[in-house]
């Protein structure tokens, strides 16, 4: 049907064409308000980037000067550490020590003897004892298997089981304490008694004691080796000179003894020699007496006779001895605090550290026979000449039986860990002690060979990332704010960590803020901040960044000029980074943040200024935040002006369709009324 047009559906006088130029021009403010809101948006987005810079680099910053600062890290060395490590806090001196480990802290761990594979355990109440910690199961019977994974499922750090294969069809339990030291021995009580008998872990044995040196007839002088040290004219160590009574031995000043072992006690290496040292300080020194005898002599009285009244005294004695010894060297008081030494069988002897007996009004030793399996005899030698002892006998106890009974196949036994720290023997009930240097914890693993040496020392590595840390931030903040800046296309070409896509990111960032100085007066700031000298104190040898090897042309120019390094960039010289941070680790901590006025709060110092400058930036209310805040408003009033420019395109788009369909609707028409009249002017003209 040609000739029919139907408006809005054919397009006979290109109404949409002529529609879509007329919309074209309407929507020219339209899309300039679109264009202005992507400009908002990037610039938002740029400013986002460059706060979240400048937050990095911020904690970057703070790191270097807060109570959590690389420069007070330690790092602990030692010379054994298959048999000892160390760790120290941030606040331990830096020392050296030596430490001999006599024997780590041990715990109860013990077996059982080969048992069948089908062996059951019967029912019953099973209760284990470490210390003060108690482990109850009851157990209705069942495969040994299942009663190990019974006890492990409730053993709650108190103990520990484990299956190990024997031989062809036979398997071991094997028990153990979870806590170290002789004072937490595993006990079984009730039915976990008579398992562990009945299954060749334990053998019942009563503890029995044995005193000795309790008579004066066990009593017999020491053997004295002369030593160097005595002084000339002190009277020799005695026997005379102790006193036995009421089973103790009153040791006065200078006074010396031994007790020989008896041979049961040291026919078992379980057996420990306790007695006690009762020390008294005497009312005048010896030496006083001695030195007046010294220098004059001592006449006795000459007597006289009486008779009738009439007294009638003796003449005095004459002597050729003179009045004063020019010969004589006036003694001096000796105190000294070793005064138990063990004789060995072949004739040495060790020394039993005694460190707080001048100072305890009693004392008690422990002397275990496996420290000194070849014991002979112990001596008692009192040195001093002010402080008299009073020795109780000796006793023994067989450590092994202290629970009533003995393990059969004890891997290790509950014991204490023994130290030497720089000769002074210490036990704790772990191996991890803390409590002997300040601000170091020890960590205990197996006998030292030979004396093992810690060394508490700067933490230098990490001060090093730190700083490296520092500058890569500090120069990625530096770009960011070159890129946002400056119009130059090297800018970014510079950048070779950049990837292919952030150079095409940061190109169409390129002097987006050209004219907003706030970010060159920053980048300006940061540089006086960075190239500024701290004179925190008059001896300081570091007092200036570059001093470090830390600055914007650390490794020079070189070839000649370089427009890049003149952007701002730090660079390092990592040998003398290295040889500063050996030297000045101390001045190096200072320069990042120090106290000037005393009040022990940090006030100054590169990481403090940098601080506060960025903090002004980034911090909440901060420019930056303006900044993004007032974009975030435009972007918002913009957002509101599109959505109405786009309502009223959409009337106009409607008010040009519906003009134009009525056009195209009363052009149709008049041509329809003008084929009618032409068709009936031509049919009249056939009729004629």
């Amino acid at each position: 049907m040609a000739g029919i047009n139907i408006p809005g559906v054919t397009d006979q006088y290109n109404t949409n064409d002529t529609i879509e130029k007329l919309m074209k021009v309407e929507r020219i403010p339209l899309t300039r308000e679109q264009n202005q809101l992507e400009t908002y948006k990037a610039e938002r987005d740029a400013w986002r980037e460059i706060n979240t810079k400048l937050s990095s680099l911020r904690d970057s910053v703070k790191t270097l000067y807060s109570y959590d600062n690389p420069f007070n890290n330690k790092i602990v060395n030692s010379t054994q550490e298959d048999a000892i490590t160390a760790e120290a806090t941030r606040s331990a001196p830096l020392q050296s020590f030596k430490i001999d480990v006599i024997q780590p802290a041990t715990a109860d761990r013990f077996l059982t003897d080969e048992l069948d594979n089908d062996y059951k355990v019967p029912q019953g109440v099973y209760t284990f004892k470490v210390g003060d910690k108690q482990l109850t199961l009851n157990w209705k019977g069942g495969s040994l298997k299942d009663f190990s994974a019974a006890i492990n499922k409730r053993g709650n750090g108190i103990i520990n089981t484990m299956i190990i294969g024997a031989s062809q069809g036979k398997k071991t339990l094997l028990i153990e304490s979870l806590t170290t030291g002789k004072e937490n021995r595993l006990i079984f009580e009730g039915d976990a008694k008579t398992f562990a008998q009945n299954s060749g872990m334990i053998t019942p044995k009563s503890a029995e004691t044995f005193s000795f040196g309790n008579n004066s007839s066990e009593i017999s002088a020491s053997r004295i080796t002369s030593s160097d040290n005595e002084q000339k004219n002190m009277p020799k160590l005695s026997l005379t000179n102790t006193k036995f009574n009421d089973q103790k031995v009153y040791v006065s000043p200078r006074g010396a003894y031994q007790v020989a072992l008896p041979s049961q006690v040291k026919s078992n290496l379980s057996n420990h020699i306790s007695f006690t040292i009762k020390t008294s300080r005497e009312a005048e020194d010896i030496t006083y007496a001695l030195n007046e005898r010294g220098s004059a002599p001592v006449l006795p009285d000459s007597g006289y006779a009486e008779f009738g009244g009439i007294v009638i005294k003796n003449a005095q004695s004459d002597t050729t001895i003179k009045e004063s010894r020019n010969d004589f060297t006036p003694l001096l008081p000796v105190e000294s605090k070793n005064i138990v030494f063990a004789i060995m069988s072949d004739g040495s002897e060790k020394l039993i550290e005694t460190p707080s007996i001048l100072t305890n009004e009693e004392s008690k030793i422990d002397l275990p026979l496996s420290e000194y399996p070849d014991l002979k005899a112990i001596a008692i030698r009192n040195y001093n000449t002010g402080y008299s002892f009073e020795v109780s006998s000796f006793s023994t106890y067989d450590s092994s039986a202290a629970t009533g009974y003995e393990a059969n196949h004890a891997i290790t036994q509950a014991d204490d860990a023994i130290i030497k720290y720089e000769g002074i023997k210490i036990t704790r009930p772990s191996n991890k002690i803390d409590d002997v240097i300040p601000e170091v914890t020890l960590n205990l693993y197996e006998k030292t060979e030979k004396t093992a040496t810690i060394s508490v020392k700067p933490d230098s590595e990490a001060a090093k990332d730190a700083l490296i840390e520092f500058v890569g931030k500090y120069n990625q903040t530096i770009a960011k704010i070159n890129i946002l800046s400056q119009t130059k296309n090297e800018i970014i070409d510079e950048l070779s960590y950049y990837t292919d896509d952030e150079k095409a990111a940061a190109r169409e960032q390129l002097g987006m803020f050209q004219t907003d100085f706030s970010l060159t007066n920053m980048k300006s700031n940061m540089s006086t901040i960075i190239s500024g000298r701290y004179d925190f104190d008059e001896e300081a040898q570091v007092t200036m960044l570059s001093q470090l090897g830390i600055a914007t042309n650390a490794s020079g120019f070189g070839g000649g000029y370089q427009s890049s390094k003149l952007r701002g960039y730090l660079e390092i010289d990592e040998k003398k980074l290295d040889e500063a941070l050996k030297q000045n680790l101390d001045d190096i901590k200072a320069i990042f943040g120090y106290d000037t006025d005393g009040d022990l709060i940090i006030d100054s110092g590169i990481a403090y200024k940098l601080d506060k400058q960025i903090g002004a930036y980034t911090q909440t209310g901060g420019i930056l935040a303006l900044k993004t805040s007032t974009l975030d408003s435009k972007i918002k009033s913009s957002e509101s002006k599109i959505s109405k420019l786009e309502d009223q395109l959409e009337q106009k788009e409607a008010e040009y369709r519906n003009q134009f369909s009525t056009m195209t609707g009363t052009l149709n028409s008049l041509e329809s009324q003008s084929n009618t009249i032409s068709n009936f002017t031509k049919q009249n003209q056939k009729q004629n």
